[in-house]
């Protein structure tokens, strides 16, 4: 699974790919130089299950950390992962 991350103007996105098909998108509203806000995630249903989403999140706070941003998740999957992954709430905006 490959995630690819990109960024243009006030938004950006992970996008989860896999043998050059769409695995899934999350993306995010760039809030400031150091807060971005996730506000969507969709994962195709052939990939449900495979951990798409938790990958693609992954990719997003592994930027965040990198950049020294702080994560507000409004999309109910990025917010519930939040609440249960310990090790990616150093991120989170608080």
């Amino acid at each position: 699974m490959e995630i690819i991350l990109k960024e243009r103007d006030n938004k950006g996105f992970a996008m989860a790919r896999e043998e050059n098909k769409r695995a899934g998108m999350m993306t995010y509203s760039i809030a400031g130089t150091n807060h971005i806000i996730i506000d969507h995630t969709e994962v195709e249903p052939e990939f449900k299950g495979k951990s798409v989403g938790k990958q693609m999140l992954y990719k997003i706070v592994e930027m965040a950390r990198e950049k020294n941003i702080k994560i507000t998740p409004i999309c109910p999957f990025a917010n519930s992962m939040f609440k249960k992954l310990t090790d990616i709430q150093d991120v989170l905006k608080q």
